[in-house]
């Protein structure tokens, strides 16, 4: 166990603490050696395409899945230890959180509060405060099967935060749902943080690792790097511009690496390339023009998390959901 957790409890601040924490199935190291902090009252993001191992690392976390090697305290304790203990102290939702479809919203919160052992004298101020944040008030006596995504989604939390966890950990939970569903989930989940609670979300999508305190890029079953959207984004070296061109997947083809062109990604209409300096934004347009690609428009830009994330991880990804 580490040092600051011998005492058996998290007055350091730190809420998740993992050592080395490792998962294989079968020959597939699913998670190696990960080591992560989690300090109190933050919301910290995991990013990274499908496969990186935010699934696996969570339910590790969540006392679910058994790690292979290493190991993790939540509040002080080991999820290998006492994987039971540790699932009092927080709230875990899934990706396909378990809602009952033919039960009504209100009947699934008295179902979890059941299952959680919420005293029934606590319940009613309880069920007031979530059906409050979540805006499910008026449809408490619809069944979860008809609410659409978002709202599944809402009740899902609001179900997992019946016995007043301080720790929340969400697994992707805004995929698949509508923009203007996951601007109102980050809005709760913001004023979840003023209630200090702590706040572990994975994400395939880059735009909310912007929202984050700090975000951790895993890549492969590792921790890339660690650190707060603007530190992130510092990392990358170079110049950045945007480009419009005529012909997306010519201009791409033109601009290959080399010549000071350290990397070419494509976003939309447009491209984000990264200079080793400004004085090579002359070779790039002189490589156009030869191609035959006109500039629509170009201009000098900061580098987004998705520019961050496609610049740190050391290796290609094929395949890869990164969504802005």
């Amino acid at each position: 166990m580490p040092k600051s957790l011998n005492s058996g409890s998290q007055d350091d601040g730190h809420v998740i603490i993992t050592e080395n924490l490792c998962r294989d199935f079968g020959s597939t190291k699913a998670v190696s050696d990960l080591n992560l902090i989690v300090k109190r009252g933050e919301l910290f993001g995991l990013v990274g395409p499908d496969g990186a191992g935010k699934t696996t690392t969570i339910r590790m976390l969540a006392g679910i899945l058994e790690p292979t090697s290493g190991n993790a305290w939540i509040d002080g304790i080991s999820v290998i230890d006492d994987p039971e203990a540790v699932k009092e102290h927080l709230a875990y939702m899934p990706q396909r959180f378990g809602l009952y479809q033919d039960l009504t919203v209100l009947e699934n919160l008295v179902f979890y509060a059941d299952l959680f052992q919420v005293p029934k004298k606590d319940r009613p101020a309880r069920m007031e405060e979530l059906f409050g944040f979540s805006r499910l008030g008026p449809f408490k006596d619809r069944l979860a099967g008809a609410l659409s995504g978002g709202m599944k989604q809402k009740l899902g939390l609001a179900c997992a935060l019946i016995h007043s966890p301080r720790l929340i950990l969400l697994d992707e939970p805004t995929n698949g749902v509508d923009p203007v569903s996951r601007r109102d989930f980050w809005k709760i989940l913001y004023e979840l943080l003023k209630q200090g609670i702590t706040i572990l979300v994975s994400t395939a999508y880059l735009d909310e690792a912007e929202r984050t305190t700090r975000t951790g890029l895993m890549s492969n079953g590792r921790l890339i790097e660690v650190g707060s959207p603007n530190y992130l984004k510092s990392l990358v070296k170079g110049v950045m511009m945007e480009l419009v061109p005529s012909d997306v997947a010519m201009a791409r083809k033109c601009l290959d690496r080399g010549n000071g062109i350290l990397d070419v990604n494509v976003f939309g209409d447009t491209l984000h390339v990264r200079f080793q300096d400004k004085s090579v934004e002359k070779v790039a347009r002189d490589s156009l023009h030869e191609c035959g690609v006109r500039i629509i428009s170009s201009r000098w830009i900061n580098p987004a998390m998705e520019d961050a994330f496609l610049s740190l991880i050391p290796q290609k990804i094929e395949g890869r959901k990164i969504e802005g």
